[in-house]
């Protein structure tokens, strides 16, 4: 088969970022003037998502709160993640730096939840016991359009009041109304839990096209509602995105739960693949590869059925177990069906080329990313370059066979 030969460009996004984000965070919650007393026991609530410096903002903010008489301590609030036991949660954490040792902090994790009053609300309301039993919670997440929905409210510090704090139980409570219940249960229910479930702060990241955070901000529990949805929009106008709307084939090194909660974003490659909701009018991908998994999924595939080709090399990492405890939650069954399966990433792409329908193999749109939070750099073949390059680009190097042998060569990024 004539597969095409491809050439490394670089986009460029806007480069705005926190600098010293130990300072920004210590900062943050001074000015925040919120009140710690002496000895008060104060949960720092941290998600799954992989967030590239949360380690550090972690650290910081025990450091403070501690400055400020707090005994604070760590909770997982990752709703079903972690495979919906409370070690694989810990050890999530731990995968992305957040040790008891690095720290400074004891890390609390159970799955035993508190039932809250739900008073008016059609549905249960749930929030992790230690933090329940804790002086103060203080959530920590990033902020950004979330990979099920879209709304004024999406993935941030609502959404974990709710589902993060709310455990297996509050996950499944909310997904079991399907996306209605992420569009609509997630602000009156995040109410019920800032009223009843002593919410205290919350601090809120927004990052960069290139995964650093570029807003870090405390906010009291009574402004989430107003201040997220402007930092949510932020968010959306900074997010990066493939150069073309038409692709033949995207060709993605490597999914996974620190990457994104769906393992592959539904925001960049235009696929949502839930019942009932309409799919992004772009981009319009015809082939989908996915050759990895990264080891801080922990077998974690939740979104592999996102793909149409994988590899042998994934597939035997996928843990079906955490899989399925996190798709059987979400409700969103599509999205952990097996693809057709590869013996390496060059049969992957003959494969994907074979049933692009009646196209010439040399004159493809091709793009192969590392992974959808870095689109900084790409490979693309001569016929996406030549669509492209009105776009403000820049081409490294010249064209190259993409494989050595039968795998995809290194990336060497540099952006």
């Amino acid at each position: 088969m004539d597969i095409p030969r491809f050439i490394k460009v670089k986009q460029f996004f806007n480069k705005e970022k926190v600098e010293d984000i130990q300072k920004k965070v210590r900062d943050e919650i001074l000015n925040s003037e919120i009140t710690i007393n002496s000895g008060s026991q104060i949960a720092i609530a941290v998600g799954s998502r992989g967030i590239r410096d949360i380690h550090i903002i972690v650290k910081s903010t025990i450091k403070t709160i501690k400055n400020l008489g707090g005994e604070p301590f760590i909770v997982p609030a990752m709703g079903s993640h972690g495979g919906a036991t409370s070690q694989g949660q810990k050890e999530l954490l731990e995968s992305y730096g957040i040790t008891e040792d690095y720290i400074g902090a004891p890390i609390k994790s159970s799955m035993d939840v508190v039932e809250l009053p739900k008073e008016e609300l059609q549905n249960r309301v749930y929030i992790d016991k230690f933090a329940y039993e804790s002086d103060g919670v203080i959530l920590i997440n990033r902020i950004k359009p979330h990979t099920d929905f879209h709304s004024i409210v999406e993935s941030g510090l609502l959404k974990m009041c709710v589902i993060g704090l709310g455990k297996h139980k509050g996950a499944s409570e909310i997904h079991k109304f399907g996306v209605y219940g992420l569009k609509n249960l997630i602000m009156s229910t995040a109410k019920k839990v800032i009223k009843h479930g002593n919410i205290i702060l919350g601090i809120g990241i927004v990052e960069n096209a290139y995964d650093e955070p570029m807003i870090i901000k405390a906010m009291r529990p009574e402004d989430f509602e107003r201040e997220e949805p402007k930092l949510l929009e932020i968010a959306r106008r900074n997010m990066p995105s493939l150069p073309l709307d038409t692709i033949d084939v995207l060709i993605i090194d490597q999914m996974g739960k620190d990457i994104n909660g769906v393992g592959i974003d539904p925001n960049i490659i235009g696929r949502l693949y839930i019942e009932g909701e309409k799919e992004p009018e772009k981009p319009k991908i015809t082939r989908i590869i996915v050759a990895d998994l990264t080891e801080k999924s922990h077998g974690n595939a939740l979104g592999v059925g996102l793909a149409d080709f994988i590899t042998r090399k994934l597939y035997e990492k996928i843990d079906f177990n955490a899989t399925y405890q996190n798709v059987l939650t979400s409700t969103f069954l599509q999205r952990a069906k097996i693809p057709v399966i590869a013996p390496n990433p060059k049969k992957a792409l003959e494969y994907a080329l074979m049933t692009c329908g009646p196209i010439e193999y040399k004159s493809t749109r091709i793009i192969r990313i590392k992974d959808t939070l870095s689109l900084g750099e790409l490979y693309v073949s001569r016929r996406a370059l030549d669509e492209i390059k009105n776009n403000k680009i820049e081409v490294i190097g010249d064209f190259l066979d993409l494989f050595d042998g039968e795998e995809l060569i290194g990336w060497n990024f540099n952006i």
